[in-house]
């Protein structure tokens, strides 16, 4: 069996926080590997460093100390330029509260991110939203819409640049849970693209949808868990 090629690897990272005695230590020499096209779960209680990976993964912080590489670029020996053009091109950003500009329509919620890589940002947009069932709620505002169909214009936002990777931070955390089932086979579903999501959680429930599961506590990676055949998220128990 041929492996997939590797989306991120990451080398002994660490994050420290503050100096002394007030040093906080959120990541204390992790290692890894996601190959590509995985849906991977993090889990871990709140303070385990679960958020903090996904920022380094996503060049939003630096590490401490370590090496990480992902989709082919070593995140450490990036500028803040390059970082910028990193962000840009490789990653997409799904987060609990959707951070949806409350003056604009999904579309244009959608079109904002678009313009930066597509001179036509609209047809794009209102592609990506189609695709992700909310192809007749484009003209509404974010106070028009529901929690899970605010989520799925995150979503959208996500993946109109089209990256190799996403990065989702309790993307289900705000929703009930058959808005959160729905949400998840969705994210599930952006893999047959040969894309990798990463999700972060503290709901030990949907790491048994994962292709693999990182097990985060005070810091470190404490087991890591291959499934070949991650169940589909409206069969579990929730």
């Amino acid at each position: 069996m041929v492996s997939n090629p590797t989306a991120v690897r990451a080398e002994n990272l660490t994050k420290t926080y503050g100096t002394g005695e007030t040093a906080v230590h959120a990541l204390r020499g992790v290692t890894f590997e996601i190959p590509q096209g995985e849906f991977v779960v993090v889990l871990g209680p709140s303070g385990s460093g679960k958020t903090t990976l996904l920022n380094l993964i996503g060049a939003l912080e630096a590490p401490t100390s370590g090496t990480i590489i992902a989709d082919g670029t070593e995140l450490t020996e990036l500028d803040e330029d390059r970082r910028t053009d990193y962000r840009l091109h490789s990653v997409g950003f799904v987060f609990q509260f959707y951070n949806l500009v409350p003056s604009l329509t999904a579309l244009e919620n959608v079109a904002l991110i678009a313009e930066l890589l597509d001179e036509d940002a609209e047809a794009t947009s209102r592609k990506v939203l189609d695709a992700v069932g909310l192809g007749d709620r484009l003209g509404h505002f974010p106070g028009q819409l529901s929690g899970g169909e605010q989520q799925r214009v995150s979503i959208a936002r996500g993946l109109v640049k089209d990256p190799p990777l996403l990065l989702c931070d309790e993307p289900t955390g705000a929703l009930d849970v058959e808005t959160g089932v729905k949400i998840l086979e969705l994210l599930r579903r952006t893999t047959e693209d040969d894309r990798s999501v990463l999700v972060v959680t503290h709901n030990s429930t949907i790491a048994r949808m994962a292709h693999r599961v990182f097990r985060l506590r005070d810091g470190e990676i404490v087991s890591v868990d291959e499934n070949p055949t991650p169940a589909d998220p409206t069969e579990l128990d929730w």
